[in-house]
């Protein structure tokens, strides 16, 4: 998990997250992360994106549309991840406890 300033841009993020990113055979992401650089980055380490072209792309390029679906599994949790108040507010206070929050809380949503 990475914590980054409240109004900063997702690329930021992604770029400091894409050298951690574990060895799997997929990435799953929304038009918002379609750049060249962004859809080359993972390829680098041997990992396919599956990412919708923004409508404005001239050359729309083809995604698995089945596997995209399944990214829906990972906005549901993040949805009811915000639903818990005390994870909200705890955001300003203190990153360690509030990535500690995050855990437990995705913990409990996993096993319920």
């Amino acid at each position: 998990m990475f914590l980054s300033a409240g109004q900063t841009s997702d690329y930021i993020g992604a770029r400091a997250l894409l050298s951690q990113v574990p060895q799997t055979g997929a990435l799953l992401a929304d038009r918002g992360y379609d750049a060249d650089w962004f859809r080359n980055a993972p390829r680098d380490l041997g990992i396919s994106p599956y990412i919708p072209s923004r409508l404005s792309r001239t050359v729309q390029i083809p995604h698995n549309a089945v596997l995209y679906r399944l990214r829906h599994k990972i906005e549901n949790m993040f949805a009811r991840l915000k639903d818990w108040r005390r994870v909200a507010t705890w955001y300003d206070r203190c990153p360690i406890l509030f990535l500690s929050e995050c855990a437990r809380a995705a913990t409990l949503i996993y096993w319920s």
